[in-house]
This record gives C-alpha cells, structure tokens and sequence, in this order.
C-alpha cells in the first residue's frame, strides 16, 4: 500500500513535492558527483530492484552531466568540417553512473540502479551497491549469488540491468 502511494508521488515530483522538490535539487547540486547515503531517496524503486536496509548494501547517489560529449579543440592545422566536436558517449548516463560509483567504491559490487532527479545541466542517480564479502550477504539465499568471482566487476561488463540494455539484450 505504501509502495503504491510512494510510486504515485514519483510519477510527478514537481507537482507532488514542491518545495521540497527545489529544496532537493539545490542540495543535490552542492554535493560532490558520487556520494554515498543514508536510505534511498526512492524507498520502494531500491526495494523493487533489490535493496535490503541491512549490513552490507549501500545506497550512493552519481551526479552525471546531460547532453553530448565535447571533444578537445584542434590545436592547430587544417580543421575539415565533418569533424565534430560533439558526440554521444555510446552508452546511458545510467549506465556510467553505475561505473562511476564502481569506481569509487572498488570494495563493492552494483546491484542495480535507478533515476532520482534531474535538472537542466544533470542527472542524478542512485546506486544499489552490495559488499559481496559481508556475512549477512553471504548467508542471504537471495544475494549470495554475487560473492561468487564471476560477478565481480558487474559494471563494467554490462552485466547490470542497464549495461543489458544498452547492449540490446534487454528493453
């Protein structure tokens, strides 16, 4: 029942929050682009994709910049005009925010991810990350599979739902 109202909330922060909404986006911006915190913004998205509240998994907010990448200038000789400056990175800004926070935090493993906010320059997302050495996740039937060694380095391999989709193997 409260998943349902928390979903309904989430359809249209904006309009559902107000303030609180602006309030958030502001301290998102101060923060630095991977930070690790308390609870999930979106309690019942990180409970759906697999987040526990026990020892063990952690929840980190990526800030990841919207839009085209820029290629360096020339730095001198002949410029042909087909050669962009921009282009598109080739993979989703979900996709690098979940190598972000791997990158960040190499002790631990991605689970999942999902989208919390954005504005007109950024992205944020939040990460669900598990300690696949924790006792709590290697006695857990459920998660227990990721402390196995072939599960290590998720991220970069595509093997999280978001590099499964980027990769065509998932919609």
């Amino acid at each position: 029942m409260i998943g349902k109202f928390l979903r309904q909330i989430w359809k249209k922060p904006k309009e559902n929050m107000g303030e609180r909404w602006k309030s958030m986006l502001i301290q998102y911006r101060k923060e630095e682009s991977v930070v690790r915190v308390k609870r999930p913004t979106r309690l019942d998205r990180a409970h759906a994709l697999g987040y526990k509240a026990k020892q063990g998994y952690a929840v980190v907010r990526v800030r990841v910049a919207k839009g085209k990448r820029k290629r360096p200038k020339f730095k001198g000789g002949r410029v042909p005009k087909k050669m962009g400056r921009f282009f598109s990175a080739g993979k989703s800004n979900q996709l690098i925010a979940e190598e972000r926070a791997a990158r960040k935090f190499p002790n631990l493993e991605v689970l999942n991810s999902y989208h919390v906010a954005e504005d007109g320059q950024h992205e944020w997302f939040e990460v669900i990350m598990v300690d696949p050495h924790n006792p709590n996740v290697k006695n857990d039937k459920e998660r227990n599979w990721i402390s196995e060694p072939q599960h290590k380095g998720r991220a970069f391999r595509g093997l999280t739902s978001s590099g499964k989709r980027m990769r065509g193997l998932r919609k």
